[in-house]
Order: C-alpha cells, then sequence, then structure tokens
C-alpha cells in the first residue's frame, strides 16, 4: 500500500531516507512493475445498452477510446528514470545547503558548488508514440507537492515541490520560459508568483530568470520537465534565439541542483549534438513504434474488445498486418484508425469492421508514415525483467546513432526469383569457387602460357 494517496498537496511523511534530510526521507516509494502498472492502467467501461444503442448513439461513445491506456513495459522505465532523478536531487541537497545558496542568489554571490551535478537527459520519441501521455502517467503517481510543518521534534514549515512539468516556449525566450515556471509553481503549491512578475513590466530577463532559481530553491523543486523542446529547433533556425534559453536551463541546473529532462520529438537531436556541453546532458531514451510481433500483439488484443459496432470482427492476422502495415506500429494511429474504422462501418451500415472499412478509414485519414526513423529502441524492445542490473535497479536505454528503417508486417517489394544451381549468383551465396564455376561450364578458357 502507498504510503501517499493520489492528491496534489499531502503532508509529509518521514520514512524512506537516512535521518538528517527531511525532503529525502518524505519522498513517496518506489513502485514495483505491476502497481504502477495498476495506478495508470485506466480501462474505460462499455456502456451496458450497447446492443440497444442506433448508429448515431454508437458513434457518440466513440470517444471513450481517447481515455483508454494500456500500460506497456517502456513506461515503467521511464518512470524509474524520473523517480531516480528526482530522488538524486534530494541526496545531493540539504537544508542547510539550500539556505547557504538561497542567500548567495539573493546577494548576488556566487553559489556554493554541489558535491555532483543534478541529473539531467532527454526523452525522445516519434510523434504519437505516447511520449507526454506516458509522463504525466508516470509523474501522476506520485503527488506532486508534500506539506512540511515539523521534523524530528523541530518546527519545519515549507512546501516541498517534487516536479514541475511545462512547454518549451514557441518564442524560445527565457522570459517566456521563467514565466511557464512560474505559472506552474503558482498551480503546485498555490501562490501567486506570475501575477506579482507580470505586473512589472520592466523586470529583466536575467533578474526575472534569478527570481526563479531562488523559487526553485525556497520550494525545493526535484525535477522539471520540459515538454516540446523540439520547439527550440524550429526557434533557432529562424532567429538564432535557442542559446540563451538553454543556457539558463543550464545555469538553472548547476545554481539550484534541480534535475532536469527535456521531452521531445528526435527533431531535438540537431540541437543536442550540435552544442557539446549538451552532449551529457541530454542522453536518454530514444523512442521507436512497436515491431510487427508479440508486443504489438498483445497491445491490439487490449485494444480490440473496444468495438461499438453491432457485431464484433475477430481480429485476425490480414486485419492485424493491414493496420501495423498503415499506422507504421505507433500507438496513436493505431488507435486513430481503429475507431475511425468503426465510424465507417457504422455509417455504411455495415455491422462489423473489416478489410474494406478499414481501408477507408485509412484513405480518410491520410495517415504518413517516415520511411526510416533517427536511432532509438523499439516499443517491443523494451523488457524491464532483462534491464535489471544486480543493485535492481532499471538501466537506462542505450541510443544508437544509426538510422532505423520502417518494418512492415507484410514483406515488400517483388518475390525473389527461383534460380537454378548453374545460376552465378547462387553460386557467389553459396561461396563457390567462381573461376572453378565457370569453368565447369565452359564459360572461360585455360590459357597456358608458352615458353
Amino acid at each position: 500500500m502507498q504510503k501517499y494517496l493520489a492528491g496534489q498537496v499531502v503532508a509529509a511523511i518521514y520514512d524512506n531516507g537516512p535521518i538528517g534530510n527531511p525532503f529525502l526521507a518524505a519522498m513517496p516509494e518506489m513502485l514495483s512493475k505491476d502497481e504502477f502498472f495498476t495506478c495508470v492502467r485506466s480501462c474505460p467501461q462499455l456502456p451496458a445498452n450497447l446492443a440497444e444503442m442506433t448508429s448515431e448513439e454508437r458513434r457518440q461513445e466513440l470517444p471513450r477510446l481517447s481515455t483508454l491506456f494500456i500500460p506497456l513495459d517502456f513506461m515503467y522505465v521511464i518512470y524509474d528514470l524520473l523517480y531516480r532523478a528526482i530522488r538524486g536531487t534530494y541526496m545531493r541537497r540539504t537544508p542547510l545547503m539550500e539556505i547557504q545558496n538561497t542567500n548567495a542568489l539573493y546577494g548576488d554571490r556566487e553559489v556554493g558548488a554541489y558535491a555532483t551535478q543534478a541529473d539531467s537527459g532527454s526523452i525522445l520519441g516519434i510523434p504519437g508514440i505516447g511520449k507526454t501521455s506516458t509522463v504525466r502517467r508516470c509523474l501522476s503517481v506520485m503527488p506532486q507537492v508534500l506539506e512540511h510543518t515539523e521534523y524530528q521534534g523541530h518546527a519545519l514549515f515549507c512546501k516541498q515541490v517534487l516536479y514541475l512539468h511545462i512547454e518549451c516556449p514557441s518564442d524560445c525566450s527565457v522570459k517566456t520560459l521563467s514565466y511557464n515556471l512560474l505559472a506552474a509553481l503558482d498551480r503546485a503549491v498555490g501562490s501567486h508568483y506570475i501575477q506579482k512578475h507580470t505586473t512589472i513590466r520592466s523586470s529583466a530577463a536575467s533578474a526575472l530568470a534569478t527570481q526563479v532559481k531562488i523559487l526553485c530553491m525556497t520550494h525545493h523543486v526535484g525535477l522539471i520537465l520540459v515538454d516540446e523542446i523540439q520547439n527550440a529547433v524550429v526557434t533557432a533556425r529562424k532567429n538564432r534565439q535557442v542559446k540563451p534559453l538553454i543556457k539558463f536551463l543550464v545555469e538553472l541546473t548547476n545554481d539550484t541542483s534541480t534535475g532536469i529532462y527535456f521531452v521531445g520529438t528526435p527533431l531535438a537531436e540537431e540541437l543536442f549534438m550540435a552544442e557539446e556541453h549538451l552532449k551529457r546532458r541530454t542522453r536518454g531514451i530514444r523512442l521507436l513504434p512497436f515491431k510487427p510481433d508479440g508486443v504489438y500483439r498483445r497491445f491490439l488484443e487490449q485494444l480490440w474488445p473496444y468495438q461499438l459496432t453491432p457485431q464484433q470482427a475477430v481480429l485476425t492476422d490480414k486485419l492485424a498486418n493491414k493496420l501495423y502495415d498503415w499506422s507504421g506500429g505507433i500507438p496513436a494511429y493505431i488507435i486513430k484508425i481503429f475507431q475511425e474504422s468503426q465510424v465507417q462501418a457504422l455509417l455504411h451500415g455495415e455491422p462489423a469492421l473489416n478489410e474494406k472499412t478499414m481501408q477507408r478509414a485509412i484513405d480518410l485519414l491520410a495517415i504518413k508514415v517516415p520511411k526510416s526513423y533517427a536511432g532509438g529502441t523499439f516499443l517491443s524492445d523494451f523488457e524491464v525483467e532483462l534491464a535489471l542490473n544486480d543493485q535492481g535497479t532499471v538501466l537506462q536505454e542505450e541510443v544508437t546513432e544509426q538510422e532505423v528503417p520502417r518494418l512492415y508486417a507484410n514483406k515488400r517489394g517483388r518475390k525473389a526469383v527461383q534460380r537454378d544451381q548453374e545460376d552465378l549468383l547462387t553460386a557467389f551465396k553459396e561461396g563457390r569457387d567462381l573461376l572453378q564455376h565457370l569453368t565447369s561450364m565452359n564459360l572461360v578458357e585455360r590459357v597456358e602460357k608458352q615458353c
């Protein structure tokens, strides 16, 4: 049983860390894989009167599919990654260090050095893979704010913010990012920092950035997640304003020892690899779609019962392969095609979805899947049990830099031509001596040198 019930603000319970560090001792416990899956799984109930519903009523109920969330192994790897990043922040920070460094920022003095650098990294994946929804679900299993009132018989009045989840601003400015952080902090602790700072129009970006650093230490922020980080690349191409933003985030991590993770599409890799100081700070998980294998099939088996058509279509290999080839194995596309196929079946008065209705849905949606991807790990390749080290913690997946071709369930191209044993290509593939092979068929002549 978890010691904290689901909620944004809860009273701190000190049973998860060493004596003398209340922020670490109050951390929620790490969930097992089964506990995590139970917390994040979302299985909407189908209407009890589905059999009596009209076609219009059935189509109105189809948006229920948007609330369906099927947990996969890669999600637990991300949860483990984020949890350890938060815990790592509080292992490097004590209340005394927080006070000293906050005073240094107020006095415009150099912030004291920490023993080790804060955790940082990135989670990148192709659009539709489920990055943002997974991160939100991972964060939802733990409270966002822990309220401290007393620790070891002494008064301790503060609010500990475990995480802040924001989006990278489209204009890529330090001031907008600072406002986003202030707004996220206000939502977490119920403060009015953004109202206070937006009324001061003349406040410089540097002064606002300093205030954000102070507030991150005042509220003991454990982890900052910057979503849609690819926005920084798009803006950088236009007006080259990305460097101040990244510099601010690096300074924020160094000065406050707050962990930071970037979430976005592989487009952000262009930015990460272009800056030397970002290469080591942005290593992390790179997500690719399903393979057409058993993991993909198990995903479909959990999705397939959510059919609101008068009859249930059987999950055949033909339907599964067709759905894979047109969705590219991307979960968001799989669900979208599955949902629209039912719409087409209901609109055309067909009792169940079939290949014909699925093709109509595919033509209507006009989904375009890339022919190749940047390096990464397929969703099918995440096996949590195999990714454990000797200490029992989940290892971070390695990132491969080579390009990965898109997979298909049905083999592409022309069928291989049957060749006879005398064919030159057959002899080459079998590793035979080509000269001897050609000589045996009188295709070459042996010439002997006369002395």
